[in-house]
């Protein structure tokens, strides 16, 4: 069973010190869980109130008050775990990657992740002012999806100077991403906060600019939800015809 201690412990990893300091976070739902358990990633725990075959040693069994008391969720699920974080694995820069400038809502990361996992991107680069990837809301809203997608945080800046990647920047002012017939297989779609936009030290650097044009000439929205734009242009861009960009 779980006690006083588990629960403390478990909600202590709602901060990415103490993520950091146990070196490990909270995946919650069977399908998240089980997405992890088939991942790369080391259980440390699992919290549930259903039989799992798994080492023994690892499952505690729970019940479902003892659940809502260590659950990030208005709603829990009947499985909660504790997986070990790990270091990100090298980038593929001969492959497409997605950078993400200060973005600062967990939802949309997650968002983002899943969106990414969807269309076959296995690399974002975040800044690193970024929200955590390990964020519990972060690993909800991407249902197990961060499990196969290498999320890395960098300086961008200092990183896009020092690597000959073919730069593609989101804004509102850019190109007609509907106007690009050619499908971009490597470089990096940089897409900005969810506010501000991109920074000017990233504007200044970019290869490409690139926008979603309005079809009517409303004054609202003024702009488009981030993890919707990114589907948007990864839609695109990632299922034209070849265009390697450098």
């Amino acid at each position: 069973m779980a006690g006083k201690k588990d629960i403390k412990f478990i909600k202590s990893l709602n901060t990415k010190k103490n993520r950091l300091i146990e070196n490990c976070f909270v995946v919650e739902g069977k399908k998240s869980v089980f997405e992890f358990l088939y991942s790369d990633y080391k259980l440390r725990r699992l919290y549930t109130v259903d039989k799992v075959l798994i080492d023994s040693e690892k499952q505690i069994f729970i019940d479902k008050n003892t659940l809502k008391k260590i659950s990030f969720l208005k709603n829990p699920e009947d499985y909660i775990a504790l997986f070990e974080l790990k270091k990100p694995k090298p980038i593929e820069e001969n492959k497409l990657i997605v950078a993400l400038d200060s973005v600062g809502d967990p939802g949309n990361l997650g968002t983002i992740i899943r969106t990414c996992d969807w269309f076959g991107i296995n690399d974002i680069i975040c800044s690193l002012n970024s929200v955590d990837c390990y964020n519990p809301k972060v690993v909800q809203s991407s249902m197990g999806s961060i499990s196969r997608v290498n999320v890395s945080y960098l300086d961008l800046e200092k990183y896009f100077k020092t690597t000959n990647v073919y730069l593609v920047g989101a804004s509102t002012r850019g190109k007609s991403v509907f106007k690009i017939k050619h499908k971009l297989k490597t470089g990096v779609i940089v897409f900005g906060n969810e506010s501000k936009g991109l920074s000017k030290k990233l504007e200044n650097i970019l290869d490409l600019e690139i926008s979603i044009p309005k079809p009517n000439k409303s004054t609202y929205p003024e702009s488009l939800n981030l993890a919707s734009s990114v589907g948007i242009i990864l839609s695109h861009l990632t299922n034209n015809i070849s265009f390697n960009g450098k």
